[in-house]
């Protein structure tokens, strides 16, 4: 069973919000659209995974994606772990185009497109250094000894994998996506016997859940854009144009008239992903272009689940708004 889904990282959101609110001949736009794309192309495949993770039998095992776990003074990820009554599978996955040549002398990644030679980390001694850390994790919260499988999934169907003659034996762990289903059955057959009693499988797939620490970075020092570069007022919904007015309880689009009582929700998205939850009532009037301090204080309101501060100086808290 999903026991934690796959959601749209972070850094995602931040990088979109950050492309609606620069202006389009930013000299910093194509640097940042390229990181978008780069990212966005990593989450396309994760997803691709979660497809086939979806089809294995609820009963065979507890699934968590996107899991950061505390290491010491140190996080690591896990794009998914699969949690079975006699072992655990960790799955690291890549969506890289091209020729992979996996390099385990030097131990390295060494991608060929178009005739050009990149070099990325090796997801091998990555996902084996996540085997370490669960370990490490597993002992001091007390579970089973239970063996740990880190497999690499290249998601990207058309990607050819390749190695040198003598590491023929990669094969048992970097994988095509589409023979996840066959591996995770060669593992089952291969590890019977049982560790976990239902009990403790359900306890260890809560404590992962509840240990997952979500990461918020900045994103505007990563690029060096000022605070003052980035655009304010309410985009329209329909036309995207920035700078819907306030009128009568509705935003207005000055371009197309449509005219939307909650436009302002994607605005106040946009502030939480590039300047954090912390928001006074004279940021959000500058950040929204309104000019009531009420209007200001009921919107706020309306969003916000916490506070603190006098009146002047009151600082809420945002969060990221779902609309209905």
């Amino acid at each position: 069973m999903i026991i934690k889904t796959r959601e749209k990282p972070l850094i995602i959101l931040q990088l979109e919000a950050l492309v609606r609110r620069l202006p389009p001949e930013h000299v910093k736009l194509p640097r940042i659209k390229e990181s978008l794309s780069k990212r966005n192309a990593g989450y396309k495949g994760e997803k691709a995974v979660d497809y086939h993770l979806e089809q294995q039998p609820e009963k065979d095992f507890a699934i968590l994606n996107d899991l950061r776990l505390q290491n010491d003074d140190y996080y690591y990820q896990l794009d998914s772990i699969l949690i079975n009554s006699s072992f655990i599978i960790t799955l690291e996955i890549k969506n890289i185009a091209g020729t992979l040549f996996f390099d385990q002398n030097f131990h390295q990644l060494i991608r060929t497109i178009d005739g050009k030679e990149t070099a990325f980390p090796d997801p091998i001694v990555q996902s084996q250094q996540h085997v370490t850390k669960l370990k490490n994790w597993l002992i001091k919260k007390q579970f089973p000894d239970i063996p740990i499988i880190p497999l690499v999934v290249i998601s990207n169907t058309n990607t050819l994998i390749r190695t040198s003659p003598e590491n023929q034996r990669l094969s048992d762990i970097v994988i095509n996506i589409n023979y996840l289903p066959f591996k995770i059955l060669q593992i089952q057959k291969l590890y019977s016997k049982q560790i976990f009693n239902d009990k403790d499988l359900k306890k260890l797939a809560r404590q992962l859940k509840k240990n997952h620490t979500e990461q918020f970075q900045p994103v505007l020092p990563r690029f060096e854009i000022n605070e003052k570069e980035v655009l304010k007022g309410v985009i329209c919904p329909a036309c995207k144009t920035l700078g819907m007015e306030r009128i009568f309880g509705s935003w207005c689009c000055p371009r197309c008239q449509t005219k939307d009582k909650d436009a302002h929700i994607l605005a106040l998205n946009d502030y939480y992903l590039l300047f954090g939850q912390d928001i006074t009532n004279k940021q959000l009037r500058e950040h929204i272009c309104i000019s009531s301090p009420t209007l200001a204080v009921r919107i706020l309101n309306s969003v916000t689940h916490s506070s603190s501060g006098s009146t002047k100086s009151k600082v809420h808290k945002l969060s990221l708004i779902v609309k209905e």
